[in-house]
């Protein structure tokens, strides 16, 4: 019988004859009883009152069931999605716009499905995507077209690889992540409950599923500008790329959340736009070994490092705050897309080795906030680009972050210097206030103490603030139906651009999603 055992407690640095016996004495049985044994879960117990640190896995065997066992169940199937079978399609190649995460995912689907896909980025293959970016960290050389968030990969590339989700489609989930394994990654993220790859991972992960996409019959094409979607009677009927243009009768946009111009021209083309809450705010550094403490009451190198999750609830004078993209033992990171406009974000290594860890830490936006706008669907952008054009300034107009230590950002005191061992050597003492509308200021300032109260061990004066953390989510929704489709038949807005997902996992399955949507219809 094929059973589940719950609940197997085991050191943190733990062996496979380690977990064998742990669950030889779950079942109380020999080793020549036991078949099959299948790792399907894990996490760290690092709950205040758990006795010490451990990890608990999941595991599911066959073995003779005997009464009275704890922790013992029959096993449930892992979540599967019903395949596609692949169908004779003979009409004009699907489009699929951006080579992020849910771009590739829905290149991949339609690919495998027999659809033969279209799939267009206008930014550079990852391989010289990295250089490039390499360049612009070191030298502040920006590329508009290629850059640390356009590009193969999308924005995710270089933000850690982290798959955390909280979505419940887990047939959807164990599907995007079995594509990631069989692009290379290690099965550990089909086990780990915070799953995660590292941008060293990702950048040669990726082009593998360019290959197999190009395999199964898709085609790529890098330095590909959307110009516009041809639109006739209610329906697309084909794109301007770079000039040419392209017949087809259903395009996948999937173009990222800063892909500002495609905005735009969808609004002067008259597909249905909206706004939407995002969220501000800035990058608090802290030493890794801190965190480490704080969390298991000490590092662990064998089974990585620590991370955390902060919330705060919205108080009388201030609004809510919670953290987002934590990258343990990670790089604090300058992005931008536009000349003279300036974010930052986080990342890690698939080791997680370095001696910081870092967070965002922000504030809800919501429409009420924006400023008027002659498209009012597109405020949240207006207010986007004067935060970050101040960014660019405070940091000297050459791409360099604005910094400041956090206990004077705390007492509103001038900036003094900052610290020589910190992740981001391109950053620049400033004084951040001005720098974020005065409710999130206000808002950080109350709530970070508080927050970081709950991490004994953490001391305020050895943290580093770098701003602004701007484009966490995209301001703007592209407005579509229960099918997938904009008001404009043939249009699937799609991904974090779209408005619809946030982060790489759920920017993947919502790429699956629309695709299985595609070729419902195409049947």
């Amino acid at each position: 019988m094929r059973i589940r055992i719950d609940k197997i407690e085991l050191p943190m640095d733990y062996t496979t004859a380690q977990l064998l016996k742990a669950a030889l004495k779950k079942v109380r049985c020999k080793p020549t009883e036991l078949h099959g044994l299948h790792e399907v879960r894990r996490f760290i117990d690092a709950r205040e009152g758990s006795p010490q640190m451990m990890v608990v896995a999941e595991a599911d065997l066959s073995v003779k069931l005997k009464n009275g066992l704890r922790d013992v169940k029959k096993a449930k199937p892992l979540p599967q999605r019903a395949k596609v079978a692949p169908m004779n399609f003979s009409g004009p190649r699907p489009v699929v716009v951006g080579a992020g995460p849910a771009g590739l995912m829905a290149a991949f689907e339609l690919a495998e499905a027999g659809m033969k896909p279209f799939l267009i980025e206008r930014g550079e293959a990852s391989d010289q995507r990295a250089k490039r970016v390499e360049a612009f960290w070191k030298e502040g050389t920006l590329n508009c077209e290629s850059n640390v968030l356009y590009g193969e990969g999308g924005a995710g590339l270089f933000s850690d690889g982290k798959l955390t989700s909280r979505s419940k489609d887990r047939p959807r989930v164990r599907r995007f992540l079995e594509v990631l394994v069989k692009c290379g990654a290690l099965r550990d993220i089909l086990v780990d409950a915070e799953p995660h790859l590292g941008s060293d991972v990702l950048v040669d992960l990726v082009p593998a599923w360019r290959k197999l996409i190009i395999s199964m019959g898709g085609e790529i094409r890098f330095g590909a500008r959307l110009d516009r979607v041809e639109i006739e009677d209610g329906a697309v009927r084909g794109v301007v790329v770079n000039g040419e243009e392209i017949r087809t009768d259903c395009c996948v946009l999937a173009t990222g959340h800063s892909a500002r111009d495609i905005y735009e021209m969808l609004s002067q083309q008259g597909v249905p736009l909206d706004t939407k809450p995002f969220a501000v705010g800035v990058r608090l550094e802290i030493p890794q070994h801190r965190i480490d403490t704080a969390q298991w009451g000490q590092s662990y190198p064998a089974v990585g490092r620590a991370s955390f999750r902060l919330t705060r609830r919205e108080e009388n004078n201030t609004r809510s705050c919670y953290t987002f993209c934590m990258c343990p033992g990670g790089l604090v990171i300058a992005c931008a897309s536009s000349e003279g406009l300036m974010t930052t974000n986080g990342m890690s290594l698939s080791q997680r080795d370095r001696p910081f860890g870092n967070a965002a830490f922000l504030v809800p936006v919501f429409p009420a906030d924006f400023p008027a706008a002659a498209i009012p669907a597109l405020a949240g952008l207006d207010l986007q680009r004067e935060m970050e054009t101040a960014a660019f300034a405070a940091g000297g107009s050459d791409y360099s972050l604005p910094a400041q230590r956090l206990v004077e950002f705390l007492e509103g005191a001038a900036a003094s210097d900052l610290p020589a061992e910190r992740s981001c050597g391109r950053a620049r003492a400033v004084d951040l206030r001005g720098l974020l509308p005065d409710f999130v200021e206000q808002t950080l300032r109350s709530t970070i103490p508080n927050m970081l109260k709950g991490m004994p061990g953490i001391e305020l004066d050895e943290a580093l603030l770098y701003a602004s953390e701007t484009r966490s989510s995209s301001p703007v929704r592209v407005v579509r139906g229960e099918d997938g489709q904009s008001a404009v038949r043939g249009l699937y807005p799609c991904g974090e651009g779209s408005g619809y997902a946030g982060g790489i996992v759920s920017s993947g399955i919502d790429g699956l999603r629309l695709a299985e949507s595609i070729l419902a219809s195409s049947v």
